[in-house]
């Protein structure tokens, strides 16, 4: 159990750490989780982890309750709207796919994903998926969107080995809908962030993870009235835009699978 939850607030650091990457030179920082109040020269290295701060906390929580569920979460579930297809829109997405499937047949030796300088995110911490993430590209992604250049390569671990199963790509938060549009239609791949999350009170952390919780990403509260009401934490975003794609499938629907992504690449 320890394992499991420190492989949550690990995975969960990792994408506070790309989301700050993503808006560390936006005027709008991430609401819950405003990395520019925090002196990052005393932050933990890549890989270690503070589980104990209160962002760190937030992460584990959210990563925790993502876990095991589809990617319709309600209130706490935001997602780019799927809009009808306009002329081009296929083909602007299957450029997409096809760097992607290039950039998957690169990876495929995770050794190589390594020499051109992606990380493993705790590769020793048990995990149904490892990111290895390029922290360079997570940067770049707030500016400009270049395909082959995925924020993190996901692989899944077979013994002594990791085989790639698919890419996610990153976004800053700022982002509307159009924008998201410009570097993938939103006829074929919907984006999403997590939000309306209340964190318990100090104590009371499990309480989010509990069958019928009030708190956590799985709880009835929505909005921060509620949410304070009953001595919680309210986080109105967490984390910025994620799309996974899966480029090595043969089916469209598989290849821009939604709910996929949150079960670590395991299905529903």
């Amino acid at each position: 159990m320890r394992k499991s939850l420190l492989a949550v607030c690990s995975i969960a650091i990792l994408l506070s750490c790309l989301a700050f990457a993503q808006d560390s030179q936006s005027s709008q920082s991430m609401p819950g989780m405003d990395m520019s109040k925090h002196d990052m020269s005393n932050a933990p290295a890549k890989g270690t982890g503070d589980a104990g701060s209160a962002d760190g906390e937030t992460g584990a929580h959210v990563m925790r309750s993502m876990e095991n569920h589809h990617m319709d979460m309600g209130p706490h579930m935001k997602m780019t709207t799927l809009r009808d297809p306009k002329p081009g829109d296929k083909e602007r997405a299957q450029k997409v796919v096809e760097a992607a499937r290039g950039v998957a047949e690169k990876y495929k030796d995770y050794q190589t994903a390594l020499n051109d300088g992606f990380q493993i995110f705790l590769p020793n911490v048990p995990q149904r998926i490892y990111h290895f993430t390029n922290y360079k590209y997570a940067f770049d992604a707030a500016f400009s969107f270049d395909p082959d250049h995925p924020t993190s390569l996901l692989y899944e671990k077979h013994g002594d080995d990791y085989k790639l199963v698919g890419v996610m790509y990153t976004a800053p938060k700022r982002f509307t809908e159009a924008d998201l549009d410009q570097r993938i239609p939103l006829s074929i791949a919907q984006w999403h962030e997590h939000v309306n999350l209340c964190m318990p009170p100090e104590g009371r952390k499990q309480e989010a993870l509990l069958p019928n919780a009030k708190f956590g990403l799985r709880g009835s509260i929505s909005t921060k009235e509620e949410c304070e009401a009953n001595g919680g934490t309210f986080r109105p975003l967490i984390f910025n835009w994620m799309v996974h794609l899966y480029p090595l499938e043969k089916n469209g629907a598989d290849v821009w699978a939604v709910d996929r992504g949150h079960d670590h690449g395991h299905g529903d």
